[in-house]
């Protein structure tokens, strides 16, 4: 699954109307603090941008959020954990929206879909193909080469089947018509700093969670998953993998904080509120977006669900072309011989 670049993607962010200002109702007042579950290894993109966005939330809130990592299943332990805590507002989870929107059609959680949830998003995403700074390949084309030539001997360090960089791989493989072996961590983090060491050939794990190492010279670089370059503050612009596979798919991969349906009206009107005042101004978010390759894209409620169906139809529709799907599209309510909601 391919992204558009931050120039591109920031773009098309500016064109959508802020959503309108949420209606007067009771304010929440929680009195104990509340439980974020991440359902990945620390140091990952989820882990990361929580960990920004967490602070504003308790600050406006006036109680401690505490991040819980909570890894296993490709993020699908920790989701369920959540979705069978009680909902009373203290228990919430984040990831990738199309992760949440996605789980029954990879089979990992049953019965649940997008709509199981109230929609906070934060950044943006993009995975790049990286591999560790001594290695044989000096470009996608040489990789490419290998993926061909090799297959399986070609170790690729990810999440998890389902995560942005095992996604990010299934695509590849189906667009270049290779194999591959996958090695899965407990976050994308783990999975980038395995590679830089040598214990995976590549990385297809996300810029965010690459940035650091790129910088300091312990991965290279070959390939974004857009169609045009992106830059990462302190390393040079690395190509857009439609340069080496014109026809791969491109769209945007949005991530944020999720809380469960069923939670009192007070608790979602109130972070709508904070969501929209003070994450959607936050300099602090801003930042780290410019700063690891993300865009700053916050957004909640029915805005924020228009601008995940585009990568949640991707993904679904992606799991059933790739014979990896376990529950056909249609049960979570996509149908893929449109690419649209039914």
């Amino acid at each position: 699954m391919g992204l558009m670049t931050k120039a591109a993607l920031a773009a098309a962010v500016s064109a959508y109307a802020i959503s309108a200002a949420p209606a007067l109702a009771q304010e929440w007042q929680p009195d104990r603090p509340i439980n974020i579950i991440v359902p990945w290894g620390a140091g990952g993109s989820t882990d990361q941008v929580t960990r920004v966005t967490a602070p504003i939330i308790s600050e406006a809130l006036g109680q401690p959020i505490v991040v819980v990592n909570q890894p296993g299943a490709s993020g699908a332990v920790g989701t369920q954990e959540v979705l069978n805590a009680p909902k009373d507002g203290y228990t919430w989870t984040a990831n990738a929206i199309a992760n949440n929107a996605t789980y029954t059609v990879t089979g990992l959680i049953p019965d649940t879909k997008i709509d199981d949830w109230h929609i906070y998003l934060s950044v943006a995403n993009v995975p790049v193909v990286s591999v560790p700074a001594d290695s044989e390949f000096k470009d996608f084309n040489e990789l490419l080469a290998a993926f061909k030539e090799r297959g399986t001997e070609i170790t690729v360090g990810t999440a998890g089947v389902t995560s942005s960089g095992g996604m990010a791989i299934a695509g590849l493989g189906h667009e270049g018509d290779f194999e591959y072996r996958m090695v899965a961590y407990d976050g994308g983090g783990p999975a980038a700093i395995a590679t830089a060491s040598g214990e995976a050939m590549v990385t297809t794990q996300l810029a965010v969670e690459q940035a650091e190492l790129i910088r300091g010279g312990r991965l290279r670089a070959l390939a974004v998953l857009s169609d045009q370059p992106l830059q990462i503050e302190g390393a040079d612009p690395i190509p857009p993998i439609t340069d080496f596979l014109p026809d791969f798919p491109i769209a945007a991969d949005y991530f944020g904080i999720f809380i469960p349906n069923g939670v009192p009206e007070e608790v979602v009107t109130t972070m709508n509120r904070i969501w929209e005042e003070k994450v959607m101004n936050s300099d602090a978010l801003r930042e780290y977006a410019e700063k690891n390759g993300a865009v700053f894209a916050p957004s909640y409620g029915e805005e924020a669900r228009k601008r995940a169906m585009p990568v949640v139809i991707e993904e679904a529709c992606s799991a059933e072309e790739r014979g990896t799907m376990v529950n056909d599209p249609s049960t979570i309510g996509i149908d893929c011989d449109t690419k649209s909601e039914m």
